[in-house]
């Protein structure tokens, strides 16, 4: 299905604000992480990026992260 022309100028507003990190876990790790993601009913990305935040917390370096 196509996307509309207002969809895709929105969707290239929104990436243009968004850095891009990959991670390459191996995949048995890759699995658990995303098990755990969907026990805890977050996407993989809000689990992955909460975990980062709770990380920096506690070394001191707080991350705000938008509700």
């Amino acid at each position: 299905m196509a996307v509309s022309e207002n969809k895709r100028k929105n969707n290239d507003n929104y990436n243009k604000k968004c850095d891009y990190i990959s991670i390459r876990p191996l995949k048995e790790r890759g699995e658990q992480i995303r098990q755990a993601a969907k026990l805890a009913g977050q996407s993989l990305q809000g689990y992955i990026l909460q975990a980062c935040a709770e990380r920096m917390t506690r070394e001191g370096q707080p991350l705000e992260l938008p509700d």
